[in-house]
């Protein structure tokens, strides 16, 4: 294709819900975790099969491996060592398929106590010495931050400013209230949110981790507000099951979001102005490799954005 050919970058998808299927097992409350201490080969397996479908960027598995998620299981020790396994498959995956030069490794940022419930995050500062610490042992082999599942303003202050520390490209992505798109799940307005990480200087604004239609409902404006910017929908029906203490069996996957309708939204976002485009819970590998077709179809090429 010709390098005149508008670019976008491709993330992969559903890491967590993605192993808990594979392995055939139930989830537990460490949820994608529970596969680098039981396997990490199936991870491994995992970076590879996005990479396969056209992925430029793989997110490292470390969602939900941070100090107070494992301190519930009574294994906050090993929070190192499963973050250097973490960083370990995601980066032999792409060496494994020849891809170290054309594919990023993304570091990532998530929420530290639950998803979709910033009243439980800690404060500030105990949030930004969290994430200095994940900084700290992730910098060094990713090529950006991805700031995941952002649910109010003092916890994008905090992340951000501890992932700005490395020197790396910081990407967040905001997760939005589903009956309320124009605001976080926080109830703050989105329009607020934007302002606070353009003060931060972040490098990309993304939104994440809601129904595709809430994302769709403020995309094109999100977009035009943000220099650079991307989206990643989950496939659940509703999160509003997802209780503190309660594991991802509670959620279900849509029935109404194969690959082709994954990708109709998403080539929407991009017409819309995204640069980055991906999938989150519930969106596999199948739907990666058909949006990444049809991207190629409508004459986009990719790009690892770093």
């Amino acid at each position: 294709m010709s390098e005149n050919n508008p670019t976008v970058v491709l993330l992969d998808g559903s890491m967590g819900q993605e192993l808990v299927n594979r392995s055939g097992k139930s989830p537990t409350n460490l949820w994608a975790t529970q596969s680098l201490i039981d396997d990490p080969p199936l991870v491994r397996s995992l970076h590879e099969d996005y990479l396969k479908a056209g992925a430029t960027v793989i997110t490292v598995n470390t969602y939900s491996c941070t100090p107070e998620r494992l301190a519930v299981a009574g294994i906050e020790n090993q929070f190192e060592s499963l973050q250097s396994t973490a960083l370990d498959v995601a980066n032999e995956a792409r060496e494994n398929l020849g891809l170290a030069a054309d594919v990023a490794v993304a570091g990532c940022l998530p929420p530290l106590v639950g998803s979709y419930r910033p009243d439980r995050s800690p404060d500030y500062q105990t949030s930004f010495d969290t994430y200095s610490k994940v900084v700290e042992i992730q910098q060094g082999r990713v090529d950006c931050f991805l700031c995941e599942t952002v649910s109010s303003i003092t916890d994008a202050r905090a992340v951000v400013s501890a992932a700005n520390q490395s020197g790396k490209p910081v990407w967040v992505g905001l997760s939005v209230s589903d009956d309320n798109p124009e605001c976080l799940r926080s109830g703050e307005p989105l329009l607020e949110a934007q302002a606070t990480l353009s003060e931060l200087g972040v490098a990309r604004q993304l939104l994440n981790c809601s129904r595709p239609e809430s994302i769709d409902a403020v995309f094109e404006t999100f977009a035009k507000r943000a220099a650079l910017s991307g989206a990643y929908a989950n496939g659940f029906s509703s999160v509003a099951e997802l209780l503190p203490g309660k594991t991802v069996e509670v959620l279900q996957a849509r029935k109404d979001l194969d690959p082709p309708a994954y990708a109709e939204f998403a080539m929407k976002w991009v017409r819309e102005g995204a640069q980055l485009v991906g999938g989150c819970c519930e969106v596999g590998p199948q739907h990666i490799g058909f949006l990444s077709e049809a991207l190629i179809k409508a004459g986009y090429t990719m790009s690892k954005g770093v």
